[in-house]
C-alpha cells in the first residue's frame, strides 16, 4: 500500500541502493516532491526516483490514480491529492510532505498541460486556466516550499519547461507564454536563492511519448478563418485530432527523461537550461537562431562572429 499516514523517512541501509538504480545515490536518500505525478513524465520522475531509493510525495488531482506506483516501495512513497491552481491547498500539501518525511530535497513542478487555439479564438476561462495550472501551480508550490528549503541551507527546484519556452508556434501562444513566464521568473529566482544554497534547474523538454498532445490536450473552439492555419500545421483543420493516432507516437520514452533527470540532480552542478531529449537542442537552436536574426534586423544590433 502507499503511505498515507505521516511519519518520518526510516529507510534500511540495504535498501538505498535498489538494483536498476542508475548509479550510486547519496544517503540518507532524498525526498522529492513532484507535482502532475499521475501519468506521463511526472510519473516518470515518480518512479524513478523510488527505484533509485530515494522518497517521493507524489501529487495529482486525483490520487487514486497514483494508488499503484509505490509498489515495493510503500514505505518511501506518499500520495497525496492536490490541485496546484488552489494556492491554499498547495501550502497545505507541503506542510504536510515535510511532517511525514522531516523534509523536502528534489521539488519537481511538472503539472500542466497544452492548448491548441489561435490568440483570437481562446475565451477568456480558457486563458486563465491555462495560467493557472502552468504558471501560477509552479509559483504557488515554488513559494510553499522556499521557506522550508532556506531554513534546511539546501535544495533543488525543478522547473519543467518545454522547448516552447524558448520558442512559439502558432496556436499554441498561450502554451508558450506560461512557459515563458515560467522561465523568466525561474531565471530571477535562481539568483534569489543561489546565496540559502538553493539550486534552480529548467527543463526544457522535447518530445515524449506521453498523452500531453493526446487525452490531456485542450482545444479552443476552432474558427473558420484559421482552417487554413490549422491544415498547415496539423494536416487537417479539424481539431480536437484524431486521438487513435497516439498509438503511432514515437516520441520518446518518458522514462529516458526521467533519467536524464535523476543524473542531472545528482550531479553537484549543472546548467540553469537542462536540454532533455534527443530534439531538445535542435528545437532550442532554431528558436535562438530565428530571435538573432530577427534582432539583426536592427542595425544597431550586433551579433560577434
Amino acid at each position: 500500500m502507499v503511505l498515507r499516514e505521516t511519519r518520518r523517512l526510516a529507510t534500511p541501509a540495504s535498501e538505498r541502493a535498489l538494483p536498476g538504480a542508475h548509479m550510486a545515490r547519496p544517503s540518507p536518500p532524498r525526498v522529492w516532491f513532484v507535482t502532475g505525478a499521475a501519468r506521463g513524465l511526472g510519473r516518470a520522475f515518480a518512479a524513478a526516483a523510488l527505484e533509485a531509493g530515494d522518497a517521493v510525495v507524489a501529487t495529482a488531482r486525483r490520487a487514486e490514480a497514483l494508488a499503484d506506483l509505490a509498489g515495493p516501495h510503500a514505505e518511501r512513497a506518499l500520495v497525496l491529492p492536490l490541485d496546484v491552481t488552489d494556492r491554499a491547498a498547495v501550502f497545505a500539501a507541503v506542510a504536510r510532505a515535510v511532517q511525514a518525511f522531516g523534509h523536502l530535497d528534489v521539488v519537481v513542478n511538472n503539472a500542466g498541460y497544452g492548448l491548441v487555439g489561435a490568440t483570437e479564438e481562446i475565451g477568456e476561462a480558457e486563458a486563465r486556466a491555462q495560467l493557472d495550472t502552468n504558471l501560477f501551480g509552479a509559483l504557488w508550490v515554488t513559494q510553499a516550499v522556499l521557506p522550508h528549503l532556506r531554513g534546511r541551507g539546501s535544495g533543488h527546484i525543478v522547473q519543467i519547461s518545454s522547448v516552447g519556452g524558448v520558442g512559439s508556434m502558432a496556436t499554441f501562444g498561450l502554451y508558450n507564454a506560461g512557459k515563458w513566464a515560467l522561465e523568466g521568473f525561474s531565471e530571477a529566482l535562481a539568483a534569489e536563492v543561489a546565496p540559502f544554497g538553493i539550486r534552480v534547474t529548467i527543463a526544457e523538454l522535447g518530445g515524449f511519448a506521453t498523452d500531453w498532445a493526446w487525452a490531456s490536450m485542450r482545444f479552443a473552439t476552432p474558427a473558420p478563418a484559421y482552417d487554413p492555419l490549422r491544415a498547415s500545421l496539423f494536416g487537417s483543420p479539424r481539431v480536437p485530432w484524431d486521438m487513435s493516432q497516439q498509438a503511432a507516437d514515437t516520441s520518446a520514452d518518458p522514462a529516458s527523461a526521467a533519467r536524464a533527470l535523476l543524473a542531472h540532480v545528482d550531479r553537484a552542478d549543472g546548467p540553469l537550461r537542462l536540454l532533455i531529449g534527443e530534439d531538445a537542442p535542435g528545437h532550442v537552436r532554431a528558436a535562438l537562431e530565428r530571435r538573432r536574426d530577427d534582432y539583426r534586423r536592427d542595425e544597431r544590433f550586433e551579433w560577434p562572429a
